[in-house]
């Protein structure tokens, strides 16, 4: 699925994926901690009638090199732009899923006019305890056993055992893509995470901006947090995937489909 692309940025070679109608209004999607594009594969049946589709693998995910860790939430705003810069892109809309939510708010704050329209799904605005919390075991487990050492882990705490039991064939692809994220890139991308602090500045988006969270999400991002934020953003919106856990894209595809396309063709 999709035309893969490596492009040269700084000290990494990014991958990405492009599909959808030439010609129509670009969105892009970027990933999240431990997974890569195929975070979104089930999107692209319902864009890419409408939108040209472009998917990105951060460093150190999917297809992407990495550099050494620490990374910063700068230097992955900048890998983004970078991309665009080369495939020529000058605005398109954009959503990420957990750290990919937090790397585009945080590019849309500071490159608004670059961003037709703003997506943070399943992510936060805010350092909390409890959040911070998260971090610290699973950077000792990886450090010490690899990343096959946080995949159990990570993959209960994205889904309920009912979601696991019933769709193995999804859980496999969950999994292959955690085993695909080097350490750097894992520590890298925590390290960026850690430094997680826009909520006073979401009072000067300017784009129209969509925020979507799963039902269920206990410790990612759960609804009431993400609301905050939607309140904290003017003219924004703000849709509660029924049934979701954290990986609310896809826990409940075809909801999601339906509200970013509805949310995109208002703004067209």
């Amino acid at each position: 699925m999709g035309n893969a692309r490596l492009i040269d940025i700084k000290d990494a070679r990014l991958n990405c994926v492009i599909d959808g109608a030439e010609g129509k209004p670009w969105i892009t999607f970027f990933t999240g901690i431990a997974n890569d594009h195929t975070l979104w594969d089930a999107q692209i049946p319902a864009l890419a009638p409408h939108y040209r589709i472009l998917r990105i693998d951060s460093r150190g995910h999917g297809l992407s090199t990495s550099s050494p860790h620490p990374y910063t939430l700068r230097q992955l705003v900048g890998d983004v732009l970078g991309i665009w810069d080369a495939l020529d892109i000058r605005q398109s809309a954009i959503a990420g899923l957990g750290l990919g939510g937090i790397v585009v708010s945080e590019l849309a704050l500071q490159n608004g006019g670059r961003v037709s329209a703003l997506i943070p799904v399943s992510c936060r605005a805010s350092m909390t305890p409890q959040y911070q919390g998260i971090w610290p075991g699973l950077v000792e487990t990886a450090t010490k056993g690899g990343i096959a050492a946080i995949a159990d882990m990570t993959i209960s705490r994205w889904f309920s055992q009912e979601f696991r039991d019933k769709n193995p064939a999804t859980m496999k692809t969950v999994r292959d893509a955690i085993l695909r994220t080097s350490l750097d890139g894992y520590l890298g991308c925590i390290a960026a995470i850690l430094t997680l602090g826009h909520a006073d500045r979401l009072s000067t988006l300017r784009m129209p901006v969509l925020y979507i969270s799963g039902q269920h999400d206990r410790v990612g991002a759960p609804p009431d947090i993400m609301q905050v934020m939607c309140d904290a953003t003017p003219g924004a919106k703000h849709v509660v995937l029924p049934g979701a856990t954290h990986i609310s894209t896809v826990c409940n595809p075809t909801v999601f489909n339906a509200a970013l396309l509805d949310f995109l063709r208002g703004i067209r």
